[in-house]
């Protein structure tokens, strides 16, 4: 009850003194306002546990539709608000009518002190049930969304990905914190949720932040949330990554995109275990798994003073190195029948098969995109086949030879998309995949790259 925060509004001096002694020794802030025509401003600054609201400011006036438009304007500002009217004798069947239109309670005027504190600690404990069941409907909104997204098994028997079956099966029981590294496409994110998969938080959120495709300016906000009127668009309360996931896991995806003076604070919130939203004072504990990952070298950019060496200590507990694909030819039989038994289903070509000169072209070829270029490649050979038997014409290349083909481009044609998709195809060959060097080498953004990724399903 001691961190709790108040605000009390009447137009009765006496009231806010007498209220304010008695609240005292149960709150952490107490704001006491003669005049309502102030809630707004308050309610946009601060969020409030409990509001004591009186029914009546305007003198000879005893009706309470002052109360009544208080708290409706109240509840707009914050559907979560615990508000508690203050009310003489006469306005008892006045009060009733307001708790059937949302008040939490009455007080008396005059009231008994012990009567007082009773209906401030219920209404504190209800505040906090709403606060908690909105985290829980935030929580499940996520866990929802990244359901809906699906994700398929992790595939391969090469020696390299035995070692990473054998790291996560280690590890996954811990709560040692986990950085992955690996190129674009290597299945990064797929290993973060087997980790979380074979935890023993295996029946909380698994909160997925992909850190490339947040703005500069709202990085703190998505992580630790932020309370109303914390900043200009800042219209309603909200819920921080950090804050879904407690009990969980939390995975944060390209960890190197993290402002310089943001990680700090994520520094400060592994060590402390416990967040603070924009806007707020109020710090709120945390438990959190934590899993990062990565395309970039961490140590070159501590070495550019570009990241800090000891969040990296804090991160990297243990390490899982990711192959990429070209070193783990021997997985592309395995991973060709796992992908296209996927789209077989969804395209309704359950009769179709690939031939061998596909197969050994698929094999031959550098896969700079690695896994996730892989599953589109199959996805739209599977779409362009007109027969039961996959060809070498109806795949991104016809030949081993067409990476080498792909280098030196000779634009026959005016379609500027198409030359915009080869000239994308080119740069991604040459960076090895590395999404943040072909962004820069093409004059774009990681989020404009990844969306012309998509468009041209690349």
């Amino acid at each position: 009850m001691n961190m709790s925060n108040i605000l009390i509004v009447d137009d009765n001096e006496d009231v806010l003194i007498a209220a304010k002694l008695l609240l005292k020794p149960f709150a952490s802030v107490i704001v006491t306002e003669k005049d309502p025509n102030q809630i707004p401003k308050l309610i946009s600054s601060t969020s409030f546990d409990v509001i004591f609201l009186d029914m009546n400011f305007t003198k000879d006036i005893t009706s309470g539709q002052e109360g009544f438009y208080w708290l409706k304007d109240i509840l707009k500002l914050d559907p979560l608000a615990v508000v508690i009217l203050i009310t003489a004798y006469g306005d008892v069947a006045t009060a009733v009518r307001a708790v059937k239109e949302g008040a939490t309670d009455f007080i008396l005027k005059p009231w008994h002190n012990e009567k007082f504190i009773a209906t401030f600690s219920s209404a504190l404990k209800l505040r906090e049930s709403r606060v908690e069941l909105n985290k829980m409907k935030s929580r499940q909104k996520f866990i929802n969304e990244e359901n809906e997204t699906g994700f398929h098994e992790i595939i391969g028997t090469s020696e390299s990905m035995r070692k990473v079956f054998s790291t996560i099966s280690k590890v996954a029981t811990t709560d040692a914190n986990v950085l992955i590294l690996g190129e674009n496409g290597t299945g990064k994110e797929l290993v973060a949720r087997a980790l979380h998969r074979k935890s023993n938080r295996v029946s909380e959120a698994f909160i997925s932040v992909d850190m490339g495709s947040i703005s500069h300016s709202l990085f703190e906000s998505e992580l630790f949330g932020h309370v109303k009127g914390a900043f200009t668009d800042a219209k309603d309360e909200r819920i921080g990554r950090f804050e879904i996931a407690s009990g969980g896991t939390l995975f944060l995806d390209e960890i190197s995109n993290i402002p310089l003076e943001l990680q700090a604070k994520i520094l400060t919130a592994i060590q402390s275990r416990e967040i603070t939203r924009v806007g707020s004072n109020k710090p709120i504990p945390i438990d959190i798994r934590l899993i990062c990952a990565t395309n970039n070298s961490l140590h070159d950019l501590i070495a550019q003073n570009k990241f800090r060496q000891d969040l990296l200590y804090r991160i990297n507990t243990v390490e899982i190195d990711l192959p990429p694909l070209r070193e783990r030819a021997g997985d592309i039989p395995l991973l060709m029948e796992h992908f296209m038994n996927i789209y077989k289903k969804k395209y309704n070509k359950q009769y179709l098969e690939a031939d061998s000169l596909t197969l050994r072209n698929f094999e031959n070829y550098a896969w700079p995109g690695n896994v996730r270029e892989f599953q589109h490649a199959i996805e739209r050979s599977i779409i362009l086949c007109e027969s039961n038997i996959l060809k070498p014409s109806d795949c991104f290349f016809a030949s081993p030879n067409s990476q080498e083909r792909n280098e030196n481009i000779e634009y026959s044609t005016f379609n500027l998309e198409l030359i915009e998709k080869q000239i994308i195809q080119k740069a991604l060959i040459k960076f090895s995949g590395n999404i943040s060097k072909a962004a820069n080498e093409l004059g774009l953004t990681r989020t404009s790259l990844y969306r012309r990724m998509e468009k041209y399903g690349l």
